[in-house]
Parts: C-alpha cells; sequence; structure tokens
C-alpha cells in the first residue's frame, strides 16, 4: 500500500463522477427499457416472462461479475478495470442500438452487464480508500445519488424517446455520455496501491455463478411454469447447495473470490439483507408501475414513464442528506425513518392496487423514493463500517453482489406473479396484470416490514457493543 493521504479533491470528484456515469446509464437503460417492454412484446411477439430478460439477463451477469471486484482491486489498477468496463458497455450499447432480433437485443445487454459489473464496485471502492473518514458518509451519499437518481431519469427518458424516435435511440443518446465519462476517467482516476497478482479463484467464482444463475433462472421462469414445478425447485435445490459448497470452500481457500469472514459479524450481514431488500422493492416497482400504467389504465409510454420523475428526484437527493446525517449523528434515525416510508409506501399500493391513478402512483411512490434515499446508501455504508479495514473490498463486493442480486430477483419475482395472472386469464389481460401486480405489491409490503425488523436487530447489536 502506498502512502496515500485522503484527501477530496477534483480528481477525486472526476473520478466518482466518471465510475458513476456508468452505473447512471446502465440503471437508466434498465429502467427505460422496462417502459419499452409492452412495445418489444409486439414488435418481437414474445411476453412477459421473456421480455423482462432484459432486465433480469443483465443483473444476473452484475451478480455474476461483482464478486470478482475484490480480486480485479487487487490484480490491476483502477484505471485498467475503468477502461475494459468502458470498452464492454460501450460495445453492448452499439450492439443493441441496431438489434434486429431479440436475442442480440439480451446480447447487447449481457455486454452491458460484464462492464458495469467492473464499474459499479470501482466507484465505491474509490470512495472507500480515497475520500477521509469524517466525509464517509456524505461521499457515500452522494455516489449513491448517481445511481439513486437513474430511475427518475430512465422511465421518464425512455418514455419521451420512444414517443418521438422508438426505442433504438436510447442506446445511441448515451454514447455521447460515455464517450465523456471516458475522457474523464482517463485522466482522473488513480491508483492508492500497486497491484499485487494472485490466483484466480475460478472454482470459487463458477460455484457462484452456477448458485447465481439457478436462483435467477428460477425466478424468471416461475411465472410460465409455476413455483411448484420440479424444474423450479430443482433449480432452488441446486442453487442452495452450490452456495453452501462454495461458502465451505472459500472458508479454506488461500486467495477466496471474496472471504466469507465477513457473514461471521452480524450487523454487517443484517446490513446487506437490508441493502438487498431496498433493491428488490426498488426494482420490482421500477418493473411494475410503468407495465400497470400502461396495460391497465391504458396510458401512453410517456406519461408511464414519467409517473416515476418526481419521486425518484425527490428521493435521490434525500441520498447524500442522509449521508450528511449518518456523519453528524449517527445510521440509526435516517435508516429507521427511511424503512417506515417504505413500508407506509407498499402498504398503501396493496390496499389501493385495484383503484390506483395516475395521480396516487406519484404521491405514493414519492413516500417510497424518500424511504429509499434515507435507507439504501446509509445501510451500506453503516454495514461496512462494521468490518475491518482489510475486509472492507470485500464487503463492498458483497453488497453490490447482493443489491444487483436482489434487483434481479425482484423484477424476475413480480414479472413472474403478473405473468401467473396473465396466463390464467389470457382473455381478460388488463384484470390480470391488476391482480398480478396486486399479489406482488402485497409480498413488497411483507418485504419492506423485514427491512425494518432487520434494522432494528443492527442498531441493538451495536448499541450492545458500545456497552461491552
Amino acid at each position: 500500500m502506498e502512502n496515500y493521504e485522503r484527501k477530496i479533491d477534483t480528481k477525486l470528484i472526476m473520478s466518482i463522477i466518471a465510475t458513476g456515469i456508468m452505473a447512471f446509464t446502465g440503471v437508466v437503460i434498465e429502467t427505460a427499457m422496462n417502459v419499452t417492454f409492452p412495445t418489444l412484446m409486439r414488435e418481437f411477439q414474445i411476453n412477459t416472462s421473456t421480455v423482462q430478460w432484459l432486465t433480469t439477463g443483465y443483473l444476473l451477469i452484475l451478480s455474476v461479475i461483482i464478486p470478482a471486484s475484490s480480486y480485479f482491486k487487487k490484480n490491476f489498477t483502477l484505471k485498467s478495470l475503468f477502461i475494459t468496463a468502458e470498452i464492454f458497455f460501450t460495445a453492448g450499447t452499439i450492439l443493441d442500438a441496431f438489434a434486429p432480433s431479440f436475442f442480440i437485443l439480451l446480447s447487447g445487454r449481457i455486454l452491458q452487464g460484464f462492464g458495469a459489473g467492473i464499474a459499479l464496485p470501482l466507484m465505491f471502492n474509490i470512495v472507500l480508500d480515497q475520500v477521509p473518514l469524517n466525509h464517509l458518509g456524505t461521499m457515500m451519499g452522494a455516489a449513491t445519488l448517481i445511481i439513486a437518481i437513474s430511475p427518475a431519469v430512465g422511465p421518464s427518458f425512455g418514455g419521451f424517446i420512444i414517443n418521438y424516435w422508438g426505442w433504438r435511440m436510447i442506446f445511441i443518446a448515451l454514447l455521447p455520455l460515455l464517450a465523456a465519462a471516458f475522457f474523464v476517467g482517463v485522466f482522473s482516476i488513480r491508483s492508492t496501491a500497486n497491484p499485487v497478482r494472485t490466483p484466480f479463484d475460478w472454482p470459487g467464482f463458477l460455484l457462484l455463478s452456477i448458485s447465481f444463475s439457478c436462483l435467477i433462472f428460477a425466478a424468471g421462469a416461475s411465472g410460465n411454469t409455476g413455483w411448484n414445478d420440479p424444474f423450479i425447485l430443482g433449480a432452488f435445490f441446486i442453487c442452495i447447495m452450490t452456495f453452501i459448497i462454495f461458502y465451505k470452500y472459500a472458508g479454506k481457500s488461500a486467495h477466496p473470490i471474496f472471504y466469507p469472514s465477513v457473514f461471521h459479524i452480524r450487523t454487517f450481514t443484517l446490513s446487506v439483507i437490508v441493502i438487498g431488500i431496498v433493491q428488490f422493492l426498488c426494482l420490482g416497482l421500477g418493473f411494475l408501475i410503468p407495465n400497470y400504467s400502461q396495460l391497465v389504465s391504458g396510458e401512453k409510454a410517456l406519461v408511464a414513464g414519467l409517473l416515476l420523475l418526481p419521486g425518484c428526484i425527490i428521493g435521490a437527493f434525500i441520498t447524500p442528506l442522509s449521508g450528511r446525517i449518518m456523519d453528524r449523528i449517527g445510521a440509526r434515525k435516517p435508516i429507521i425513518i427511511g424503512n417506515i416510508c417504505m413500508i407506509a409506501a407498499t402498504f398503501l399500493y396493496s390496499i389501493l392496487a385495484q383503484h390506483l391513478t395516475t395521480m396516487l402512483f406519484v404521491l405514493i411512490y414519492t413516500i417510497f423514493t424518500i424511504g429509499q434515499g434515507f435507507s439504501s446508501g446509509t445501510s451500506m455504508t453503516n454495514g461496512l463500517r462494521q468490518l475491518p479495514a482489510k475486509l472492507r473490498a470485500d464487503g463492498n463486493a458483497v453488497c453490490t453482489t447482493f443489491q444487483q442480486l436482489s434487483g434481479a430477483i425482484g423484477t424476475a419475482v413480480v414479472s413472474a406473479l403478473i405473468s401467473a395472472e396473465q396466463k390464467r386469464l389470457p382473455d381478460q389481460l388488463p384484470y390480470a396484470t391488476m391482480l398480478g401486480s396486486q399479489n406482488a405489491l402485497f409480498l413488497l409490503f411483507i418485504l419492506a416490514c423485514a427491512a425494518l425488523i432487520c434494522s432494528v436487530i443492527i442498531f441493538r447489536d451495536i448499541k450492545k457493543l458500545q456497552r461491552s
């Protein structure tokens, strides 16, 4: 490790912006594509369970690549990682812009997943390694803001583009932004440690890939086959067994893809669960709301996209404020307030599911995003603070992986619940979509309650440790 003085300067800010732009564009495309799904279903003659793989497949690749971020950080310079991420992401964006078929479109999304899978933890590692510790909460909040504001831009951007130029322009319009990020990143990104060559943990990587793939494939396919299908049950079984094998193997390995000892600290583990639930809720609603608006309420893509804009803008700017509050008085109040807001929003959605209007969607989603802004980045920072410094890169990999994995599952599960009702009532698409959405919203309410319970336990444990 080089003797690096932590300081906030122009290069640090620009490096966070450069890496954040790829994470930003990844989420923008992801949420913008949710608005295009009805259009793509008609153009490519596919159903809801198939089209959602544009989101789920992308998030699956993120979930597979991100666990290796700790290895990448130790073995390569931050600048070389950034350039590699840019090449993958830009290639996928160009491929999608001119995709002649759904398969090619999905292939481009997978390439984007490789790029974003490298860039997303890179941004947080820069913050963790280079920001002064007394400003860590604020800067983690600012980094999270880059991602948090993306869902506000995505659906509105997608709806506007589709309304006037068609879905392909979504990808073309982001290419100049990616080019600007490349030049800013090459100029500003610096490393705080020299690369150290260590062997790559191929067995651990393959075990995690199999486990995560089985989990996401099972969740995504359940909309067509049902949860009790032997294939679905078998995939869940393989997921659990391969993860258990990975956990035991990694505990004995000299150079695991990440150290499972991070899970020995309960406050960190519960923080990861909270982070995952918040992302599940966020992407589940990001998929559900635009599709409900178009298929049930009969709104145009532009209107459906704009539904999320006011709430996301307000919630996004809550994120750095939450980090600043954490730096001053601790993490407890913003996290608990955030969880309560998300419970209130999902409860209102679930009981009003059959009577949701455009205005109700906007108002309730604003409550949800305020909760997300208070809880998401603060929970991640608080969780990482529970780890010793030598495990924080591994902890960052775990947090970011679980966040993306939960987002993939959230999209897949919500899609599966809606698809199940659409399949049961094929001649009543609007009504079936509404019933499936109601089932999904009730599940999101239960998960929001679980996040609050985990948060209460976290701060009870922290209080006990402070007394001892």
